[in-house]
């Protein structure tokens, strides 16, 4: 009778498990302006395409996984139309374009607000959970910053600290969720306050990421004389 019990309650539970669908995010923060950047040694972000490249290269393995994956990109778009007053190109028409190409959903963001909005309501969260969440972009330990040395030199007026995010709902994540943040130092505390504030585990460097010697990497950060943890 017992068997029985239970297995009517796993054909209920079942369906219920599997109800949802999945969505795949990635996050692109501003690059510094270079002619601020270029007489520092070492100068940050010598290319504009930094936190960009790395976001296709998701998009290609997301989808190489998973040819109907749903994928968002949410880029700061102010830290791009300030950079590209340095004459590099039409910065924003290139990255507007990139959506199209792997069927992304491209929203360009200025606060931090609206990165917190679209994850908690950018869809109706009991039926489209996020499956992956990737960060590229400049962050300290407490902080992803997401206009660092693009609006004012060494600095940033665009950022999410640790002690906000109890803003992000539980509950929205998949089931073994990877969470990644590729900036720079976030295992080093960030990673903790995420976790407990979400429930799911953030993977973060302790020590710096380089962006420099992506290109080695099928374009994906590396670190730099660090280590990734939970």
């Amino acid at each position: 009778m017992l068997h029985r019990i239970a297995l009517v309650l796993w054909l209920v539970a079942a369906p219920l498990q599997a109800a949802y669908e999945k969505e795949y995010i990635v996050v692109s923060g501003g690059v510094s302006l270079y002619q601020w950047e270029k007489f520092k040694n070492p100068p940050h972000d010598r290319w504009w395409g930094n936190f960009i490249r790395p976001a296709v290269t998701r998009f290609q393995q997301i989808k190489e996984a998973n040819p109907k994956a749903r994928l968002t990109w949410l880029v700061h778009k102010p830290s791009y139309q300030r950079r590209l007053r340095q004459g590099e190109g039409p910065l924003t028409t290139w990255i507007a374009n990139i959506g199209p190409k792997y069927g992304v959903k491209l929203i360009w963001f200025t606060s931090p607000d609206t990165v917190i909005n679209y994850l908690n309501a950018g869809q109706p969260r009991a039926q489209v959970k996020i499956a992956s969440l990737d960060w590229f972009l400049h962050s300290n330990k407490a902080a992803f910053m997401f206009d660092y040395s693009n609006e004012i030199d060494s600095g940033s007026k665009s950022w999410l600290h640790e002690n906000e995010l109890g803003r992000i709902n539980r509950g929205i994540f998949a089931p073994k969720a990877l969470v990644k943040s590729w900036g720079c130092h976030t295992g080093e505390s960030m990673s903790k306050k995420w976790r407990r504030a979400t429930g799911v585990p953030m993977i973060g460097a302790v020590g710096k990421t380089d962006y420099s010697l992506m290109y080695r990497n099928n374009w994906l950060p590396v670190l730099s004389k660090g280590r990734w943890t939970r």
